[in-house]
This record gives structure tokens, C-alpha cells and sequence, in this order.
């Protein structure tokens, strides 16, 4: 293949013909012709290439996330057959789980049946296994400044899985390692940059102290290590292979939103987006705001003209950007655009990941046989939203000039003020329902998050569903201790131990109160921290995280003797003193990160009044905080769930119902085993009539034709969450791991979403409806609510079809 000839001789094959802009500048080109793996599975996707105009870079769609990694590996190991000295760059993080998964299991057991069936089906040959050992890798990028021993740089996780996973040479590869470059033998980069703090306006101002001069000097030497870093990727003749994911801005590598196209390798700052989404890695916002990076630019990427060069997208949260970037022409806003100059750019996405692809979802409408009463509802709404005019506004016209509405005219035979009727009412009827009273019934309300309810439809709960007749549980999944993080406990620890020091404790201790088996002095805990907010007297909230950080410490470490619990007190605080922020911590650290997260949603129901049995958490064992994370197991996930469907029969089942990839994977878990749970409690007790409430939040709102029930909520319902989370929420409080979509607290977000649902709606009945309605809840509201009522049935056919979208 050609791209394999100019990979194996790049110096000086690509030194006159790099894109770099030398020959008249960046300029789009014809795409080459598919490899063998990739025209079959173009021809498994049932779609063409690309759908010019609109979009710009050809595309290949698959079905799932397994899919979309098995994909990319057989597409890297037919290259490697071909470029067996070829240079590669491969991305980090989860997106590539699947690929790293699928290069080490079919180089394993590349011998066996099953495998030479599966690889020769794909269309890869396999009469010569890959030698990878003889590839040259070139990390992508790296944070700065990072201690590369640390777990969460870039640099260990690829000497883990690239390095030793497939077998590559470590003398051939490139790499990035902030703990050397520019730093003196006698110092280590924490001498030069203590706090982790790098002031860029060091490269073009004087500096005012030594250790600013010593900064600088580090500072020259890591723009001269990216400068040297590029040249040795040009001498190789640029990259061969790159394969990397899409940030929620765009970013391609680090190559954010802004990046110039001709850009090299480079010390840059990240903007928010992107620090945000790396939150989670560096633990915290507070951690990754300081952070800048090293990366491989633009022009890097694409410098070798016969690179193969794709980016693999998985889950509808990606949509709007994979589309975006696609659609785009070439564009500082859009850096995957970039792909675009070379005839080997690719995108390979999951069907969620396409969605926004219009052109392909016309397709795929057109050719369906039958259409639902969805596929109405949406492209009506749409029609509506676009238009910005209300639903009973709409034209012929209007159908008959958008491409959906003119075949759903022609597919229906229905006439347009007959489609615009049945939508319009479904709108009044969906709103109608979400402000209809609940009386009676039994309620499991589960989260896989201890703030996932609150910011999901709390308006509801307290504005109908919290009445006298009704009884509710509230179950939590997870612990939820990823989201604590060691600043905070090392917080509450020195608190503690000031506390015990001084005997603040002694008189509780003999009255047994902080006893495990004190359900009273639990719910005291929470009394006590309340009783503090309502008199505004932090002193006393304080006071309050204490004990049940204590009570939590005499369950776990099994031992109530004062002294031994000082001595572990002073074990926890040297432990988060010293432990690098985003580290996997210990099991009996995680254990108590997450009962500090239980208090915050024990004081949350306590906040209205729910106490004690009421509020159950599972601690489901799936979630260890792990790069790579586990399924949930029938036999340890799904019983804890049983056995409380078994104690509470509920009438209605609420859960979180994101779609496939967005958001947390842990939403897709614990609704895998809720939907499993209720099988079998269905089965056992042959209760066909209970209902499940889907709701979504901050990580992925309903499209308003996906919702069957909208609640109206007004000013004083959005304020009541922002109060309840501000108050209970103390470890979120600061907002640790923000949304990249705004920066502040989930409630903040929760709010924007639920009024832009509101003008949603809004505008598809006219604003005249909520003014002149008669209903003083409908006039008061200022924000929507959007969730989705199913039968058990329709539920579990909605499960099955993420499964398949997440799984293989």
C-alpha cells in the first residue's frame, strides 16, 4: 500500500511533500482508497464513506464502544503488518480501552481458530503475525508539570500499556518526561515549581527572584526539549499511524479549541474544557487549573502526507462535536478539521457518536420501513426549535423546505396540520402529566451518584411526588469516593483530631453514642449538622462532620479507644499530605472518602424530613475506582438491589437513564443491574404493573421527544435545589470536578439546563401558553423538568438497546 511505502521511507520521501504548508498552504485532499479492513467495515455500516457537502471528512460507523476499539486495533495491526518500523502515536485515557484490549488479546492468541476466524473476517490477513517490537512510538502529550511516576501521567500509563501491553522498544520511542526535562541533577521539579504552579509569562519577562531565574531557565529548556522533540519526529519522516480521541471542545491530542493548524510540538496552556475533563484524572479542578501541557501540534500530526491519522468517538455525549468537526471547514474552532488534509484523515464513531450527522440520519429515516411516534414528535419539535416559532405556526412550507419534514409528510401521508396537531398535543399532555399529584404509591428512588437525584428532578419530588400518602426510599449505588478528594479529608481529619485532642468527645463516647450499631446517634449527626444551617452557625455544621467522620472510623477500624483513634487520625493526615492528588487511594481510605459522601445524601434527605431506613447505601463493588473499569456481576451487583425491591415493593422505580457513553460509564452500570434486579423481582413476584421514571441531569439532557412527562418548576424550586446542595454537599461545595460545560457547582449547571428545557418548550407552544394558563404552578414556572415514564417492558427493550450500543 502506499501509505506503507512512505512510512518505511520517511526522510526522505516526505522532506519536499509534507503538508506543512510549504506548497501553496493547508488545503483539503481526495480521501485514498479504503484498506481491506476498512472497506468492510464500511460495508457492515450500511452508509457510504462521506456525505458530501456536508461533511468533510469520510467516516465509518460502527455499532458499540467494543466495536469502535476492535475496529481501531485491526486498522492499526494490518498498518503495522506493512510498516514494521513504522512511527505510531496512540492515545491515552478510556477512550482507547477496547483498542488496548482487543492489539493485546489478538496478539496472544493470534495462532488460535477463534482469532484468525475473527481478524480474517474483519479482513486483515493473518499467514504473518505484527512485530511491534520494531515500531517507533511518540507519546502524544503530557501534563506539566507531572511527576511521571505518578500513576496519572501520560507518561506511566503508556510505559503500562503500549510499552510493555504490546511489546515496543523503549530505545526507539519518543517520550515526554517533565520529571527530566531542563531539571538539575541536585533538584527535582517540585524544588522548581513548588506547588505545581508554572507562570508562563516567565518566557517573555524578566524574572524578579532565583527561583524565578531557575524557572526560566527550566522554562527555555522545555521549549527547546519541544522543539528538538518535533525535528526528531520530522527526521522519522513524521508520524505513520495516529489514532486519538475528541475532547469535549474539539481538542485533538492537546491541541485545543484555537490551536493554530500549523502548530508543532508545544508548552501551551489548556483552557477550562479541557482542565475540567481532566479533573478526575489529576484529582480536582483545583489540581488540573494549574496544570499546562505538552503536545504534539497540528502539523505534527499531519506533517507525513501518507499518515493514516483517525479519531475514535464513542457515545451520543460526543455527537455534537464529532459532528461539528466533521461538517467543518478547515478551522482554528474545529481542530479535528485538520484530518481533512490528508487522504488517510478518518473518523470512526459509534452510532451514538453519528447522531448529529444529519445527512446520515436522513439516510437512515429514509430508509426506514415504518415510522414511529418518536421519529414525529422529533422532527416536528425540531422543526419548531429551528424555526423558532411555535408548533400551531408552522407551514407547509416549513415541512416541505427541511429534508425530515418533507419526508415525513411523504412516509406518513398525513397532512401537516394533522402531524402538527398530535405533537403539539403530546406537549400539553407530557406537561399535563408532570404536573398531575401522585397519591398512593411507593417510590424507589435509585442513583448511581449521591447528587444525581438532586440535580436530576428534584422539582418533581418536591413539587408533587412528597405528599402525605406517598412513601419513598432513596437508594445509592455507589460510595461515590472518587469524588472526595484528599484536600478535603485532610481537612476534616485535622478538625477530628483537634476535637478529640481537646476531649470535645469524651462524654459522647461513654454514652456509647458513636456505637456502629447507634442508629439514634446517626440520625443525631445529621440533626446536629442541620440544626447549624438553619442557625447559619458553621462552628456547629463542623462539629457534625466530625462525628460521623469518627462514627465512621470506629466501624471500620473496629476499635473505639480514643488514643488508638488519635494515632490513626495522625496516619490519615500524613497519608493525604503525601499522597499526589488523582491516586488510587487504599480500600480503607476509599471506604471512608465514601461515608462522608452517604452523609451528604443522609443530611439531604434529612433536609426533607427522611431519616434512618429510608435512605439505603449499596456500595455496589463494580466501582473501584480503576482506569478501566468492571461490568457489574449478577451474582455480587444485582442481589443488594433484589433484596431491596423485595422489602420495599415499590410502585415506581426511578434511575438514572443516560444514553450510551455519556456521562459517567458508572450510570450505564448501575442501570444495567436495576433493570436485571427488577427482572427477577418481577419473575419472583409477578408484579407486571411497576413503573420506571428514567431521569437524566448535567451529564446528558432528554431531546424534549424523548420525555413523556415535563415538570413544570418554578423560581422557588430552582432556588430550593441550589440551597440543598450548598448545604449538604460539603464536599462538592467547591466544585472538585466540574461540568466542562460551566464552570461552578452541578447546581449551577442543573439550573442552566432546566430553564433552557423551559424555553424549549416555550417556543414549541408560544410563550402565551404558560402567561394565560390557568394553573398558577404552570404560570409561576420558569423551568422544565424532562423525564421519561416506561412500563417494565418498554424499559427493559430500552436497556437491551444500550447494552448493545455499550457492549458487545
Amino acid at each position: 500500500m502506499a501509505q506503507a511505502k512512505a512510512a518505511k521511507k520517511p526522510a526522505a520521501g516526505s522532506a519536499g511533500k509534507s503538508n506543512d504548508g510549504a506548497t501553496g498552504g493547508l488545503k483539503r485532499v481526495p480521501s485514498r482508497a479504503l484498506s481491506p479492513v476498512e472497506r468492510i467495515a464500511l460495508e457492515r455500516s450500511g452508509f457510504d464513506l462521506l456525505y458530501p457537502p456536508e461533511e468533510k471528512i469520510p467516516t465509518i460507523i460502527v455499532a458499540n464502544f467494543p466495536a469502535l476499539g476492535r475496529l481501531a486495533a485491526i486498522r492499526f495491526l494490518e498498518w503495522a503488518q506493512d510498516n514494521p518500523d513504522g512511527v505510531i502515536s496512540l492515545p491515552t485515557g478510556k477512550t482507547p480501552e477496547h483498542f488496548i484490549k482487543n492489539v493485546t488479546q489478538f496478539l496472544r492468541h493470534w495462532d488460535k481458530k477463534e482469532t484468525k476466524k475473527i481478524l480474517e473476517s474483519a479482513g486483515l490477513r493473518t499467514d504473518r503475525k505484527p512485530d511491534l517490537s520494531g515500531l517507533r512510538f511518540v507519546q502524544i502529550d503530557e501534563f506539566y508539570p507531572i511527576d511521571t511516576k505518578q500513576h496519572n501521567s501520560f507518561y506511566y500509563y503508556v510505559h503500562k500499556y503500549y510499552l510493555r501491553g504490546f511489546g515496543l522498544d523503549p530505545s526507539k520511542a519518543l517520550f515526554i518526561n517533565p520529571s527530566k526535562i531542563g531539571i538539575p541533577a541536585h533538584k527535582k521539579l517540585t524544588d522548581i515549581f513548588p506547588g505545581q504552579h508554572v507562570d508562563l509569562s516567565l518566557r517573555v519577562r524578566s524574572p524578579k527572584t532565583l527561583l524565578e531565574r531557575q524557572q526560566q531557565e527550566v522554562l527555555t529548556a522545555v521549549d527547546q526539549f519541544c522543539v528538538n522533540y518535533e525535528s526528531q519526529i520530522r527526521a522519522m519522516g513524521g508520524i505513520g499511524f495516529f489514532l486519538g480521541g475528541i475532547g469535549p471542545d474539539g481538542h485533538i491530542a492537546f491541541n485545543c479549541k484555537g490551536s493554530d493548524l500549523y502548530s508543532t510540538t508545544r508548552l501551551c496552556e489548556a483552557n477550562y474544557e479541557t482542565k475540567a475533563a481532566a479533573a478526575t484524572d489529576l484529582g480536582g479542578i483545583e489540581v488540573s487549573r494549574d496544570k499546562h501541557v505538552i503536545t504534539i501540534g497540528l502539523q505534527t500530526i499531519v506533517h507525513n502526507p501518507e499518515a493514516v491519522a483517525i479519531i475514535i468517538a464513542a457515545g451520543e455525549a460526543k455527537a455534537g462535536i464529532v459532528a461539528s468537526s466533521i461538517k467543518s471547514e478547515l478551522s482554528i474552532n474545529y481542530p479535528a478539521s485538520i484530518l481533512g488534509t490528508i487522504p488517510n484523515g478518518r473518523f470512526y464513531v459509534t452510532q451514538g457518536a453519528a447522531k448529529k450527522l444529519k445527512t446520515r440520519a436522513f439516510v437512515a429515516f429514509s430508509r426506514k420501513a415504518e415510522v414511529e411516534p418518536e421519529d414525529i414528535h422529533r422532527i416536528v419539535m425540531d422543526l419548531s426549535l429551528n424555526n423558532k416559532k411555535p408548533i400551531q405556526n408552522l407551514t407547509l412550507h416549513d415541512f416541505q423546505a427541511d429534508r425530515f419534514g418533507a419526508e415525513l409528510l411523504r412516509k406518513t401521508k398525513q397532512t401537516h396540520d394533522k402531524l402538527k396537531t398530535t405533537v403539539h398535543q403530546r406537549i400539553v399532555d407530557n406537561l399535563s402529566l408532570g404536573n398531575t399529584p401522585v397519591e398512593n404509591k411507593t417510590f424507589l428512588h435509585t442513583a448511581p451518584h449521591h447528587d444525581d437525584i438532586i440535580l436530576g428532578y428534584l422539582p418533581y419530588f418536591n413539587n408533587l411526588v412528597r405528599r402525605a400518602s406517598t412513601k419513598h426510599y432513596f437508594a445509592y449505588m455507589t460510595s461515590g469516593f472518587t469524588a472526595v478528594t484528599n484536600k478535603y479529608m485532610q481537612g476534616v481529619v485535622e478538625d477530628l483530631l483537634n476535637r478529640l485532642t481537646h476531649g470535645e468527645f469524651d462524654e459522647l463516647f461513654r454514652m456509647e453514642y458513636f456505637d456502629p450499631h447507634n442508629a439514634n446517634g446517626k440520625r443525631l449527626d445529621t440533626s446536629h449538622f442541620l440544626d447549624g444551617a438553619a442557625r447559619q452557625i458553621d462552628e456547629q455544621k463542623s462539629a457534625a462532620v466530625a462525628r460521623r467522620l469518627l462514627r465512621n472510623m470506629v466501624e471500620l477500624f473496629e476499635d473505639d479507644s480514643i488514643s488508638n483513634l488519635i494515632q490513626r487520625l495522625k496516619e490519615l493526615r500524613n497519608y493525604f499530605e503525601t499522597q499526589y492528588p488523582g491516586k488510587k487511594d487504599i480500600p480503607i481510605v476509599q471506604m471512608l472518602k465514601g461515608r462522608m459522601r452517604e452523609f451528604e445524601s443522609d443530611l439531604k434527605w434529612a433536609y426533607y424530613g427522611f431519616t434512618g431506613d429510608a435512605v439505603r447505601h449499596l456500595r455496589l463493588g463494580f466501582y473501584k475506582g480503576d482506569v478501566f473499569t468492571e461490568l457489574p456481576t449478577m451474582d455480587r451487583d444485582v442481589p443488594p438491589i433484589l433484596n431491596l425491591l423485595m422489602e420495599t415493593h415499590p410502585d415506581i422505580v426511578t434511575v438514572a437513564f443516560d444514553p450510551e457513553g455519556s456521562g459517567p460509564d458508572t450510570h450505564y452500570k448501575v442501570l444495567q443491574a436495576v433493570s436485571q434486579a427488577l427482572k427477577i423481582y418481577e419473575e419472583k413476584t409477578g408484579r407486571h404493573d411497576v413503573k420506571v421514571l428514567g431521569y437524566r441531569n448535567v451529564w446528558f439532557i432528554y431531546h424534549p421527544s424523548e420525555a413523556n412527562l415535563y415538570v413544570p418548576t418554578g423560581l422557588r424550586h430552582l432556588s430550593d435545589m441550589e440551597a440543598c446542595f450548598d448545604t449538604c454537599f460539603t464536599t462538592q461545595r467547591t466544585a472538585s470536578f466540574p461540568s466542562y460545560e460551566l464552570d461552578g457547582p452541578f447546581s449551577w449547571l442543573a439550573r442552566k439546563v432546566q430553564v433552557r428545557q423551559f424555553d424549549e418548550v416555550k417556543t414549541m407552544l408560544g410563550e402565551e401558553y404558560f402567561l394565560n394558563a390557568t394553573d398558577h404552578g404552570m404560570r409561576a414556572a420558569r423551568a422544565i423538568v424532562y423525564l421519561r415514564e416506561m412500563p417494565l417492558k418498554e424499559f427493559y427493550s430500552k436497556v437491551q438497546a444500550l447494552r448493545s450500543m455499550a457492549e458487545d
